[in-house]
């Protein structure tokens, strides 16, 4: 963290908190963001075709439990639609 002039103590816990808070949110986007890239990989090495609404559902999925079952599924499905279908 960078050193601030603060005027008073309350702005600087704010400051921090928000600092804290945006990082956090930062590390869930990049796990959404890895799980969705994995699901596609799996898809692709296992020579399924993945067309653009599946594409676009996983990557724009932020959810880390619904991409973990995805992911599960991606392994064993026998067409990559099938990853998103509901149990």
């Amino acid at each position: 963290m960078q050193k601030h002039g603060f005027r008073t103590p309350f702005l600087r816990d704010a400051f921090i908190e928000g600092e804290a808070k945006g990082e956090a949110k930062g590390k869930a986007e990049g796990k959404a963001e890895g799980k969705a890239e994995a699901i596609l990989e799996v898809l692709a090495a296992r020579g399924l075709p993945v067309g653009v609404r599946v594409r676009a559902r996983v990557r724009g999925c932020s959810d880390l439990a619904t991409l973990d079952r995805w992911l599960r599924r991606a392994a064993v499905v026998t067409r990559a639609g099938e990853v998103l279908q509901e149990d």
